[in-house]
């Protein structure tokens, strides 16, 4: 039998959950697949003030990343189908791209990854988990609306930027391209639609997240 076709037990994948826990937690463990395409953009003098402001959104940014991680990493453990299992498997690899690229942004910009990280990831490891128990039309829809809030804040983050940090912009234009496609996917398997006052609900969420994590 191979590695992909393995069933594993219970146990095994609490090993692997806690091993995908510290490597998202930990500054430096995780690898991307792909080249950060700040890599691609020039390098922008920014003054003080300009730096701080960048760096705590690409902190925000590099928070959601860990909570993805999480909310797969859950919904992977009590998901019903394996199709369904494998998908959140794959959604969580391609997210690490996001996360040690706001990472690296993060070092360029002198500054750090939020020290509430954990509670985050726990929080959101909860929530997945518990969504993946209670159906995978459920769990799915859930993937899709935590998406849509994600794509929200990158577009309002890209306006927020400084005019001149191309290098930030470049990131989150192709996490964006990704999350999107990532919402869609979900929907396309049988997510299903959230009505609105779950979303506002969910909104409501983000904000604290994204509030507590800016400086911190």
């Amino acid at each position: 039998m191979t590695a992909k076709n393995r069933q594993y037990s219970l146990v095994d994948r609490f090993i692997q959950n806690a091993d995908q826990a510290l490597r998202t937690l930990i500054p430096g463990a995780a690898n991307a697949d792909r080249p950060s395409p700040a890599l691609q953009r020039p390098h922008a003098t920014l003054d003080e003030q300009e730096r701080k402001h960048a760096a705590g959104l690409m902190r925000i940014n590099h928070t959601g990343e860990v909570c993805a991680q999480a909310l797969y990493q859950g919904q992977a453990l009590t998901a019903k189908l394996p199709e369904v299992r494998a998908a959140m498997d794959e959604a969580a690899r391609e997210e690490i791209d996001h996360l040690v690229w706001c990472e690296q942004r993060l070092h360029q910009l002198n500054s750090h990854t939020s020290l509430l990280n954990p509670v985050f990831y726990g929080l959101s490891f909860g929530i997945g988990a518990v969504a993946g128990k209670i159906s995978d039309r459920v769990s799915l829809g859930f993937v899709a609306a935590t998406e849509q809030q994600v794509c929200k804040h990158l577009t309002q983050h890209m306006t927020e930027l400084p005019v001149q940090d191309e290098q930030s912009k470049a990131v989150l234009l192709q996490m964006l391209e990704d999350e999107a496609k990532h919402a869609a996917t979900a929907l396309d398997a049988g997510g299903h639609v959230f009505p609105w006052p779950v979303k506002l609900v969910m909104t409501g969420l983000s904000k604290v997240m994204t509030k507590s994590v800016y400086r911190v």
